[in-house]
């Protein structure tokens, strides 16, 4: 067996068996559309969607028109092709570094592939329009959307932004077609304020949306949602009672009238806002107190939820009057009556009481008098007693009257 292995003709006959194998080996695999690393042999690659890079002055210039994407097809030895296929560490690219503003037709061109490679790039070239780039702010307004889906009666008040402004940046020429910047806010069913996140929308004087995203593309709105309402006076109750010596001028309630918002078969029940409770056992002088507006069963709130009570109170004042008149009454027309004491049938009176009512009255309004009636001749000590205004009280300088009472003497 050595000796046939060392044989010339036997190492030829082998040798030339591996080499019809691999040639029939490699003409079967290219049949069958493997790609086989086998030296010299040629391939073929297409690849798509390779991102384009535009290479300009961004802090100042836009460009538009480059192409996101392309699709480069690659051909040369499978040893490059597939390496190259696989690791896609190329650029594609388009270099406007040097074009001034304007419109032109550029090549799309790569680098970091092989020179051994035969490289095409669908589209070769793309139109590109270099412009002047500007950035201005613009105020977000807000439009509603679904409002006439809104429960009957409801309403919506004036909406806030945060932020209430944007900063849009682009090419001068687009700039200057914005007209206006709107949120726009689903109002469909709405029945309280509510706080959306909403996008942002650009449009031009025609009313077109434009195709420009704004910083920040989004707001947040918070829109004020009222629902049906009503105006009605504001009641006041008092408890308690006040003091000996102070009167209750006023109680005046501010504001007067509130708003009750809520449903409209609510609201139909309702004429007065009651429920509001002043306690007068420690009131002294004029005093205002805050109250919590009262929310009626079914209601949604009351504008405003605070309300100002002005409690108005005067003090008792006095008024002294010297030498009042008594009178007397009961007399029999024989009879006659002399007062013992006071003296002169005169004394002080003391009165005290509202200050409205007390100082409205004169010394001719006070009517003091002792009652005699069925009392016999002789001295009687009867109680003095006076016609009065209520809410006054009065303080004699003596209670009682020493009364002389005799019959008078026949006529002649």
């Amino acid at each position: 067996m050595d000796k046939l292995m060392d044989h010339p003709w036997f190492i030829r006959v082998v040798s030339l068996l591996l080499a019809i194998m691999l040639y029939m080996s490699a003409n079967v695999g290219a049949k069958t559309g493997e790609t086989r690393n086998t030296f010299g042999q040629e391939d073929t690659e297409t690849l798509i969607d390779i991102p384009v890079v535009a290479y300009y002055d961004e802090n100042n210039l836009v460009v538009s028109g480059v192409p996101k994407y392309v699709n480069v097809t690659l051909q040369g030895p499978a040893s490059i092709v597939k390496p190259t296929a696989l690791q896609r560490n190329f650029e594609v690219y388009v270099d406007l570094t040097e074009l001034p503003l304007g419109t032109y037709t550029v090549p799309i061109k790569y680098r970091d592939i092989s020179d051994k490679l035969k490289v095409t790039i669908q589209p070769a070239s793309a139109k590109v329009t270099i412009r002047e780039k500007v950035s201005k702010r613009f105020p977000v307004g807000v439009e509603f959307f679904n409002r006439n889906k809104m429960p009957d009666g409801y309403s919506v008040g004036e909406p806030t932004v945060k932020p209430d402004t944007v900063t849009i940046t682009g090419a001068k020429e687009l700039i200057d077609e914005i007209a206006f910047v709107k949120a726009i806010v689903d109002l469909d069913g709405a029945t309280e304020t509510l706080t959306r996140e909403a996008g942002v929308r650009v449009y031009d004087r025609r009313g077109n949306e434009l195709d420009i995203e704004p910083e920040p593309s989004s707001v947040e709105v918070t829109v004020p949602v009222k629902s049906p309402s009503k105006t009605v006076p504001v009641q006041v109750q008092t408890t308690g009672e006040l003091p000996d010596g102070v009167h209750l001028v006023s109680i005046t309630p501010e504001p007067d009238r509130v708003t009750i918002y809520g449903p409209k078969e609510v609201l139909n029940h309702i004429d007065k806002l009651e429920g509001l409770t002043v306690d007068l056992d420690d009131i002294t002088d004029d005093a205002t107190v805050e109250l919590d507006a009262p929310l009626p069963d079914g209601a949604k709130n009351v504008d405003p939820d605070k309300i100002k009570v002005h409690i108005d109170v005067e003090k008792d004042v006095t008024q002294t009057w010297k030498d009042v008149p008594i009178a007397v009454i009961g007399l029999p027309d024989s009879y006659k009556a002399e007062f013992v004491k006071p003296l002169e049938g005169k004394i002080t009176v003391r009165l005290v009481g509202p200050p409205d009512v007390v100082r409205g009255l004169t010394k001719d309004d006070i009517r003091l008098y002792v009652d005699v009636g069925g009392l016999d001749t002789g001295e009687h000590q009867v109680p003095i007693q006076w016609n009065h205004p209520e809410q006054v009280q009065w303080q004699p300088s003596v209670e009682t009257a020493m009364v002389q009472i005799s019959e008078k003497a026949a006529a002649q």
